[in-house]
């Protein structure tokens, strides 16, 4: 696919520039020139190199560690682009950081997802492209057209080839109650096969015990599905739960590789198996050990790109 002329850029912060390096050459269009830097103090320095006015903007940024600072290079982007006279402004967000605070758990709590929703759409942005977000709620956090895409169908082709000659024995687990809808679409794609249920309890961030499985898993060859994985802790419970309760394999797949310490100590020393990831959070090279398999998910996000700048629907990209 080509798209040609000035109407249309692509621009990437720090965090996301080879995700849009892949979005651009499929598009079959040059990466438009920036600079992210930062002065001595910390602070935030954002250059534009070419004309953007009247331009169709994609400003491609996740928002993972640092959280901040590539919150801030993409808010700073956007206001960069706005002041350009840009024609109109997408955030391209492969991964939505602060997802995980949308709503108030507690007495006194912030609802942080809704706060970073109005910060985008403050610094500028007409309309946001994401995937997989952590609460599908928040996309009514915005008051913008929001693109939410989902990992389902760019998942599910490695796993039907991986399981072709034992489909019929696959299990598609979902690590707590709250997964449960990922984990059926991903079980409706994959032939309808059977889902089980990790019931677990949470004391505090980042610390999980295991409870119980509901559903059978003996004998089964386990798929375990879900949007994050970040100290993997809850996974590799996962993991040990299921095999405890006989299961033959485990493998899983998780839409984003936040994989924050001691996530990658935990899942080299675990039975997993694999783990199916997607690159809307780049992986360091220290990162890459043989269990983890990368996806791109840059070519969805173009084609996501061409539709929306052509005005044409999205709904095929979700089958």
């Amino acid at each position: 696919m080509n798209l040609h002329g000035r109407d249309i850029k692509i621009f990437a912060a720090n965090a996301s520039k080879n995700f849009a390096k892949e979005m651009a050459n499929y598009l079959g269009l040059p990466m438009g020139k920036s600079t992210v830097t930062s002065f001595a103090d910390g602070e935030t320095s954002i250059s534009v190199l070419e004309s953007a006015r009247g331009s169709d903007v994609y400003v491609v940024q996740s928002t993972a560690r640092p959280v901040n600072d590539n919150l801030m290079e993409l808010l700073l982007m956007i206001d960069a682009f706005k002041r350009a006279s840009a024609g109109r402004i997408t955030a391209v967000i492969p991964y939505f950081g602060y997802a995980r605070q949308d709503r108030k758990a507690k007495s006194r709590d912030p609802i942080s997802a809704k706060l970073v929703a109005d910060l985008i759409t403050t610094a500028g942005a007409d309309r946001v492209l994401t995937m997989d977000l952590h609460s599908p709620q928040i996309q009514g956090f915005f008051n913008i057209p929001l693109d939410h895409l989902l990992g389902v169908p760019s998942a599910a082709p490695y796993f039907e080839k991986k399981f072709s000659d034992r489909m019929d024995n696959v299990v598609v687990v979902s690590p707590d109650v709250g997964a449960i809808g990922r984990g059926r679409a991903f079980a409706s794609k994959l032939n309808n096969v059977p889902i089980a249920v990790v019931d677990k309890r949470r004391p505090a961030a980042n610390v999980s015990e295991v409870m119980n499985v509901i559903g059978n898993v003996e004998d089964k060859d386990i798929i375990i599905y879900d949007d994050i994985v970040d100290t993997a802790g809850s996974l590799c419970n996962a993991v040990d739960v299921v095999l405890s309760r006989g299961a033959r394999s485990v493998t899983a797949c998780i839409t984003h590789a936040v994989l924050s310490d001691p996530a990658i100590e935990r899942i080299s020393f675990s039975k997993l198996e694999e783990l199916v990831v997607f690159d809307t959070i780049e992986l360091p090279e220290e990162k890459r050990i043989d269990k983890i398999k990368v996806i791109s998910v840059a070519p969805v996000f173009a084609e996501a790109v061409a539709r929306i700048y052509s005005d044409k629907p999205m709904a095929s990209l979700f089958y």
